[in-house]
């Protein structure tokens, strides 16, 4: 991957988009700083450090690292790009759902703008949602500085817009970056703000290893055997990111004119990470929900309401065991509407292509079928593992806290390696001399 950025740094066009880049994730950054107005700064930073956002993984401690730690902060960005990536999966759910946007989707270009448009709609109206709930949060606990009359509504209006300004800023400066830039823009951002943790995660390590010096010996062995775990889960990522399952594809020959195309053999790829980290996002986002009524303020001390939300415990064993179930069900989701096997085996019919052993029509459509199905439960598993993991380590050895977790990961991996294979693939269109040399 350096290597690639070196190749890419060197070609002058390229250049001034990978520039453009980090001016826009600087902006970015900078916005993630600036808090929004009419708030108690100490009070807020007691708030969170009493319902660990910064240490916990609870939903908001989960917003919080995809935001880099503006959450936490209540700046311009604390909503990140959560609004629009929630926008861009609904919209491709209700594609699936909807004839009229089913259509629109197969216009081609045009087709796709339309959809797009009414994407940055729901984002926004997403985003107003999420800052009501984050500004009512902030009032319910004291935050505000103004909380009766004028004030509190116009200090209200004024908060909301601000972080609903910041959702559509970062989805303009995603878009800049696709435009301008080297693409992915908003992974691009998703990834600033993952990474920008990175110094608070190496902090907590430091931690416990003056816990070690401090007389508890074992965390001389498990702070380096969590450097040890980090880098193998990065390589399994990376191994699996690029894993496929080819299915070899046979064309016939066939003459038009006095012109005979066809005969070759090539393969249909099928990635063995299907849903990528949505899975894991659907899933988690389902199981925050008690852990997110406890933020905003419903928070029994006793009876049967204290046990549902002490089960739902990110280390309890509920918790784990429906999360690993939910990741499986969720994969399987995802796949069956993103692949249609029946139209596969038709586009594959009409073009002259076959499986080698396997009919066409029905039975291709079965066969492809069923390698869905097999390949998709080995990457559910994976994803299972990768996000379970680092709950039943911090579960095991008590080391909470740590911002990266699996999904946190697996976004890093993710965005690098597809930002790597874009610009490999941009390298190589400018280096293309053509047939006419």
């Amino acid at each position: 991957m350096f290597k690639t950025i070196r190749n890419a740094w060197s070609i002058p066009d390229l250049r001034r988009k990978i520039l453009f880049t980090i001016l826009i994730v600087i902006f970015f950054r900078i916005g993630s700083v600036i808090p929004v107005p009419f708030l108690d700064m100490n009070a807020l930073s007691n708030l969170m450090a009493e319902n660990g956002v910064n240490t916990g993984n609870s939903a908001l401690a989960y917003l919080n690292t995809l935001s880099g730690g503006a959450f936490s902060n209540a700046t311009l960005f604390a909503m990140g790009v959560t609004p629009y990536i929630n926008s861009s999966i609904i919209m491709q759910l209700l594609t699936v759902a909807i004839p009229p946007l089913e259509r629109m989707a197969k216009e081609g270009e045009a087709g796709r703008k339309k959809i797009a448009t009414i994407t940055r709609y729901v984002t926004v109206g997403l985003g107003l949602i999420q800052g009501f709930a984050y500004w009512w949060y902030l009032k319910a606990s004291g935050v505000t500085t103004y909380n009766d009359g004028f004030g509190l509504w116009y200090s209200a209006i004024v908060i909301i817009l601000a972080f609903t300004a910041g959702t559509a800023v970062m989805m303009w400066f995603g878009e800049q970056i696709n435009e301008h830039g080297i693409g992915n823009g908003i992974s691009i951002l998703l990834f600033a703000g993952i990474v920008a943790r990175f110094p608070y995660t190496i902090s907590i390590l430091g931690s416990y290893w003056e816990y070690g010096v401090n007389g508890l010996s074992q965390y001389f062995i498990l702070v380096p055997l969590w450097v040890i775990v980090f880098l193998v889960v990065v390589w399994v990522i990376t191994f699996m990111q690029d894993s496929e399952r080819r299915i070899p594809i046979q064309y016939a020959k066939r003459v038009v004119g006095r012109k005979m195309y066809g005969g070759q053999s090539t393969h249909l790829p099928i990635k063995v990470a299907l849903g990528g980290v949505l899975p894991i996002i659907f899933a988690s986002s389902i199981l925050s929900i008690p852990s997110t009524i406890q933020a905003f303020g419903f928070n029994p001390s006793e009876g049967f309401w204290k046990s549902f939300f002490d089960a739902f415990n990110t280390t309890g064993w509920l918790y784990m065991t429906l999360y690993f179930v939910l990741i499986i069900m969720f994969g399987y989701f995802y796949t069956t509407i993103q692949y249609n096997p029946v139209e596969m085996a038709n586009n594959l019919k009409q073009n002259n292509g076959t499986i080698p052993g396997i009919r066409p029509g029905a039975p291709t459509a079965d066969f492809i079928r069923k390698i869905l199905s097999r390949i998709t439960l080995i990457g559910c598993l994976f994803l299972g593992f990768i996000a379970e993991f680092p709950l039943l380590y911090a579960a095991f050895t008590g080391m909470g806290g740590m911002s990266m977790g699996g999904t946190s990961i697996i976004i890093v991996v993710g965005v690098a390696l597809e930002t790597s294979k874009q610009m490999e693939s941009q390298m190589m269109m400018r280096h293309y001399k053509g047939f006419l040399d």
